[in-house]
């Protein structure tokens, strides 16, 4: 693996330090600081079928630190970096800034708060990376009585996977929320991103957490482009929607539904081909459309022991028929008092291409309650079918087997670990990948 740089080396060190300096100062106080920081392994052999190899392995580290979640006055903040480094030069090295930001909230029963940095706003879902300011004014929050906040941003947009900038990209906007209670929360946000002189998009966001009483729930989520993508290029409307309820129908039965709709295109990269005067494609501005509604059921049979079965339909593109997604699984707890857990599913999917079919199996069990080892074994099929120009239909049927073991530890209030062995089978090679991590826990 190549060797970090020396004021990478010192950036994470320094990180490391700053956290657990922090999580001193948290135990001598019940509303110190939370966070952690890991240091994860992954190494993997792959030997093909036709008698070359592979060998890969990567070092990943995470710092997280943040302030006490309260609504009373005072500096706030919050730090989330992560670095990944490859040992094939074939694949870039990552460095991700999640959350970097400093601010402060002042006032009484109406507060001001103030951030400045790097963060990502949790109200505006997808849109939610920033790297600027934010001001926002609202009321305490109450377990009994509502609470209205409203908000207003403005700042660049960080890239996802490296440090850095989208170039000549800038976003601002503005958001609304009312909160009630544990669960209860309505916001509504406006966003608009410019790229250069063009308007990239322009997207209504909504989110919703409905509670009603202690047996229903319902997420849902949705943005809507008010302007077309890219300058106008694309046509406005639906950019996505998504709804999620749960109902316990008895102390027995479970019932999960889902809807989901929407079109996924690059409106970036459209704009960018705008600004540089070239050609727009009909597939690129279409981009593709996608749909899925199913549900889920869920029995407790005796105490600890569960069964589920769902049902999926699936459209991947405009042009596509739907597909069915069919589910049958279980689990069951401590079985008969001897300490092990149980799990199972079965999944098929009917695709026009052909079917799907995938099985897993899980066994796990707690020693001293401080360790947890799991057995998994899982196995695919997939039948693809391809049709030549003189009418020949023909079927590959590549399948994949997967056995795995896991550890979990917790060696103190602070530090755990973490270890995973994989091996793998499929008709083109075998794999053989070791996962280890260890954790330290400020809180």
């Amino acid at each position: 693996m190549r060797r970090p740089s020396t004021w990478r080396v010192l950036w994470l060190g320094g990180l490391c330090l700053v956290a657990t300096v922090h999580a001193g100062q948290a135990q001598s106080s019940e509303a110190g600081p939370t966070g952690r920081v890991s240091i994860y392994t992954n190494t993997a052999g792959r030997d093909f079928t036709d008698g070359t190899r592979q060998r890969t392995s990567d070092l990943s580290t995470s710092v997280s630190l943040e302030s006490p979640r309260t609504d009373e006055n005072g500096v706030e903040y919050a730090l989330d970096l992560r670095e990944t480094r490859y040992s094939s030069t074939a694949t870039p090295d990552r460095v991700s800034i999640y959350d970097g930001f400093a601010g402060a909230r002042f006032g009484g029963d109406w507060q001001l708060r103030v951030r400045a940095g790097h963060m990502w706003l949790q109200d505006l879902g997808t849109m939610g990376a920033l790297a600027g300011g934010l001001f926002e004014v609202g009321q305490r929050r109450s377990t009994e009585e509502g609470g209205f906040r409203v908000g207003a941003f403005s700042g660049l947009e960080p890239k996802f996977y490296e440090t850095g900038y989208a170039p000549d990209v800038r976003k601002y906007g503005g958001y609304a929320a009312y909160e009630r209670g544990f669960m209860r929360r309505h916001v509504v946000g406006y966003t608009t991103v410019k790229q250069g002189d063009m308007t990239e998009r322009s997207v209504l966001s909504m989110t919703n957490f409905i509670p009603a009483g202690q047996r229903f729930f319902a997420y849902q989520a949705a943005e809507y482009e008010t302007q077309g993508p890219a300058n106008g290029a694309v046509k406005r409307g639906l950019s996505y929607f998504l709804t999620n309820a749960r109902l316990t129908a008895s102390s027995r039965v479970e019932v999960n539904a889902t809807y989901n709709r929407g079109r996924a295109l690059d409106a970036r990269q459209l704009t960018a081909d705008l600004i540089n005067g070239r050609a727009l494609t009909t597939q690129a501005l279409e981009g593709l459309k996608y749909e899925s509604t199913g549900g889920r059921v869920t029995v407790e049979v005796v105490r600890r022991v569960y069964v589920y079965a769902g049902y999926t339909r699936d459209r991947n593109n405009r042009d596509d028929a739907s597909t069915a997604r069919v589910l049958l699984g279980g689990h069951a707890g401590n079985v008969f008092g001897t300490g092990f857990d149980v799990s199972g599913s079965d999944s098929r999917i009917e695709r026009a291409t052909g079917p799907y079919h995938s099985t897993y199996f899980s066994v796990g069990r707690t020693l001293r309650r401080s360790l947890y080892l799991s057995i998994d074994y899982s196995t695919s099929l997939s039948v693809v079918h391809f049709i030549r120009s003189d009418g020949v239909v023909i079927e590959t049927k590549p399948s994949t087997r997967r056995y795995s073991g896991s550890a979990s530890a917790t060696l103190s209030r602070h530090f755990s670990l973490l270890g995973t062995l994989d091996y793998t089978i499929d008709d083109a090679m075998t794999e053989v990948r070791v996962l280890s991590g260890l954790s330290y826990r400020i809180r």
